[in-house]
């Protein structure tokens, strides 16, 4: 009797053994293979289960990307928490993960690591549909895919963000030199900055800390040395665009190269290394009109990049955070991949999504220069009882705002929202419809970026600006909240509603505000203080100067 209980255990516990292992073996095979884990649960649980924790972890996730933060005081530099860490940001586009982010990966209370790890994985190769056809994602289903992992970032979100990248620690050169301590007594300044009172120069409502500021242009302007590479044939190189909406990369490398306070001619006393290329030159020269491929454009610049790091050693000294460029064009951030991305990229498509590096990266507006001989031509625009108009934009219906803009608004008698309209000489028409309006609407095309921010600004119309994740420029120093309204992309159809909220006496402040604001977006063919030339090398000294911590 006790032989065979013995047995009967024996033979319980060999097979108690074989499960435990065939177990572990289907373990082990998920692991290896990272099978979709989803299918098991699945096939493992009943649906309704399944569905629940579908259903929790799907609120979880959205509970995490509507967090909303009030505007940062204009007089506060203080660290903030950011309701996203700056690598978070990085990996949350599926297409591009940036290099250059040395800071230490930082869990925010609103955001898991197993969202970021599933916002890389959105867009798969290739889909199959019914009856096992192999099915390729199309360009907007890939799109709209990234588009509902990726968080909608708000402008005080964003500062924070710019907060977290300046107080994070960065790599410091191979070997120090005379200008890694000016900077870091640079810095100490800006920091130390006392307050200031009653400068009748600038305008303290307009900046995140006008104090700050104003200590910092001062020491640009006592400190800084560029040093501009020779290397690079015409046209892509030390050529220029003076007219039309890419013509900013064109003025600011125009003005620069003639520039004699800033530029030197001795590599050993720069403080920023510059890389005078013109995207739009770049596009134009080598680009095959309707090939959609743009490889050659991206490699032309890897050898460009890869020949003065090969030919000197200025890059490799601080792995390239030193040096910048200025690029207008839409593709620009994509040409700018590689090592580029350690430089500084001033860029007027300044988008989280493609790459965009709060705190490092620079956004700099998109000008459309009508008059290389006159480019500040037009400035100014009616007193406000004569802007009948509520809301007014005029366009081609490219991209997926427009469109929106147009079903829900073309045909409201307050607002004038019209497709392209007709040419007229000068563009008089358009001008017009700008000065006669309180509020301009900036919509995103294609890209985030729209030389109608500008032109709002210029013709004393208060910008309305719907592009979801767009860094608006000088975020460094402009407080954007202050002169002008930013509408998510989802609020289109709540946009009279929301202009119609705001009392006669805040619009009156916003208008005062986008007067004063002018100067700093202003061309002139001999740059004067604080004018665009200014605004966009002092936000590249800022980030270069926030940047370095310790030699």
């Amino acid at each position: 009797m006790d032989q065979g209980i013995q047995q009967t255990c024996l033979t319980q516990t060999k097979r108690f053994m074989w499960i435990l292992g065939i177990m572990f073996a289907v373990v082990m095979i998920f692991q290896h293979f990272e099978l979709p884990y989803g299918s098991v649960l699945s096939s493992l649980l009943p649906a309704a289960r399944v569905s629940s924790l579908r259903e929790k972890n799907s609120s979880e996730e959205s509970k995490s990307f509507t967090s909303k933060n009030v505007i940062e005081n204009n007089n506060s530099h203080n660290q903030t928490e950011a309701p996203f860490s700056l690598e978070q940001i990085a990996t949350l586009d599926s297409g591009h993960k940036s290099p250059s982010v040395t800071f230490p990966l930082i869990i925010s209370s609103n955001i898991s690591t197993s969202q970021i790890s599933d916002a890389n994985s959105i867009a798969p190769a290739i889909n199959v549909g019914p009856k096992g056809v192999v099915r390729v994602p199309t360009r907007d289903e890939k799109k709209a895919s990234k588009d509902e992992i990726f968080p909608v970032i708000s402008i005080s979100e964003m500062y924070k963000l710019l907060l977290q990248s300046h107080s994070s620690p960065h790599s410091p050169p191979q070997f120090s030199s005379k200008v890694d301590w000016e900077l870091l007594y640079a810095k100490s300044q800006i920091k130390n900055a006392p307050i200031m009172q009653n400068d009748s120069g600038l305008f303290a409502p307009l900046y995140r800390n006008v104090s700050m500021f104003k200590r910092s242009y001062e020491m640009m302007d006592n400190t800084l040395k560029v040093y501009i590479y020779k290397e690079g044939e015409k046209p892509i190189f030390h050529d220029s665009i003076l007219e039309g909406i890419y013509s900013c990369e064109g003025w600011f490398l125009k003005l620069l190269e003639a520039n004699k306070k800033f530029v030197t001619e001795e590599p050993g006393e720069a403080h920023l290394f510059y890389l005078p290329f013109s995207s739009r030159l770049l596009q134009l020269t080598l680009y095959k009109r309707h090939s959609h491929i743009r490889d050659n454009l991206i490699q032309y610049m890897k050898n460009y990049t890869d020949m003065l790091i090969t030919k000197y050693r200025y890059w490799n000294r601080t792995g390239g955070a030193d040096h910048f460029l200025a690029a207008c064009h839409d593709w620009a951030p994509a040409e700018t991949r590689g090592r580029l991305l350690d430089s500084i990229r001033a860029l007027c498509n300044a988008d989280l999504k493609t790459g965009f590096i709060i705190g490092k990266d620079v956004s700099i507006p998109t000008t459309y220069v009508r008059s290389a001989q006159n480019p500040s031509r037009d400035v100014g625009g009616n007193p406000p009882s004569q802007r009948p108009i509520l809301a007014f934009f005029a366009g081609y219906m490219h991209g997926p705002v427009r469109p929106v803009l147009l079903k829900h608004w073309g045909e409201d008698p307050d607002m004038k929202i019209f497709t392209r309209m007709p040419h007229v000489k000068g563009n008089k028409n358009y001008i017009e419809h700008m000065k006669s309006s309180k509020y301009c609407i900036c919509a995103r095309g294609f890209a985030v970026h729209s030389p109608r921010v500008v032109e709002s600004i210029f013709y004393e119309c208060v910008p309305v600006i719907i592009s979801d994740n767009y860094i608006p420029p000088f975020l460094e120093v402009l407080n954007w909240e202050s002169f002008s309204v930013f509408v998510l992309e989802k609020d289109i159809p709540n946009l009279k509603k929301i202009l119609l909220s705001i009392s006669e006496e805040d619009y009156l402040e916003m208008l005062n505000r986008v007067r004063k604001v002018q100067e700093h977006f202003l061309w002139h063919t001999e740059p004067v203080k604080y004018d665009l030339f200014h605004m966009i090398l002092h936000s590249v000294w800022y980030n270069r100067v926030f940047r370095i911590d310790h030699i």
